[in-house]
């Protein structure tokens, strides 16, 4: 997690940004975004930048636009990483955000959504967070799982997966080679009653679905690629 690209192009925070709203659910602060009345929702995992970040909330709003009742939790407690604070680097900063505990916090999370009249969940992770989407996906607590440029997630974890899931990655990415996403896919061959997606995008880099330079036109259509196949993945399978 040490490796640069993590940390490559982070984002400016906004707490601002989107169309939607910030509300408490269980306790933690979410973004929201689309219709409370929807049936369907769709839970959205930062990276170590948190739910602050506009292009992840403009990633919530798009697929908010699609008819889902979609949340953004800060399972981050309002400590994202910052370059900022030499005291923190990475790996003390990631000490107190173990991916464990963001696993625990979404359960009541998810409670706290079908509490509202939703009947079926889908999770996407980005980075970080697909570490958490993973976690979830193994305990059949969620419909669908997309993860993005995942961090630490491992073959025996893909092994476990339950649910269908669709695995988004980058062609130049240290945390999740090329190589380890085509064990991911080998893997997912064998299980034929778990629908599966493995698909590494060429020329961009970890992060790029959420931290992509506006001025480069090659990674924004990769990104909104991406964005297409995780909303397409989700019509499917949260429903």
């Amino acid at each position: 997690m040490s490796g640069p690209q993590c940390c490559s192009n982070p984002p400016t925070l906004d707490p601002s940004a989107g169309f939607g709203h910030v509300e408490q659910l269980d306790g933690l602060p979410s973004y929201v975004s689309g219709s409370s009345d929807s049936e369907l929702a769709i839970i959205l995992i930062s990276d170590i930048f948190g739910y602050e970040a506009p292009k992840l909330r403009k990633l919530a709003d798009k697929v908010a636009a699609a008819g889902f009742y979609v949340v953004v939790p800060d399972f981050l407690h309002g400590d994202p990483f910052s370059f900022e604070n030499a005291d923190r680097p990475l790996p003390v900063w990631i000490k107190d955000h173990g991916t464990d505990k963001g696993f625990e916090e979404a359960k009541p999370v998810i409670e706290a959504v079908k509490s509202k009249g939703v009947s079926a969940v889908g999770a996407a992770g980005f980075c970080w967070g697909a570490k958490v989407v993973v976690q979830l996906a193994k305990n059949e607590l969620i419909q669908a799982a997309v993860i993005l440029h995942p961090y630490i997630v491992t073959v025996d974890d893909i092994k476990a997966v339950k649910v269908p899931i669709a695995v988004l990655g980058a062609e130049i990415d240290e945390m999740a080679p090329p190589e380890l996403l085509k064990q991911f896919e080998q893997v997912l061959s064998t299980k034929p009653e778990v629908d599966s997606y493995v698909k590494i995008f060429p020329k961009v880099m970890h992060g790029w679905t959420t931290r992509y330079d506006d001025e480069d036109d090659g990674a924004v259509k990769s990104a909104e690629e991406a964005h297409q196949d995780l909303l397409q993945w989700f019509v499917k399978y949260v429903k």
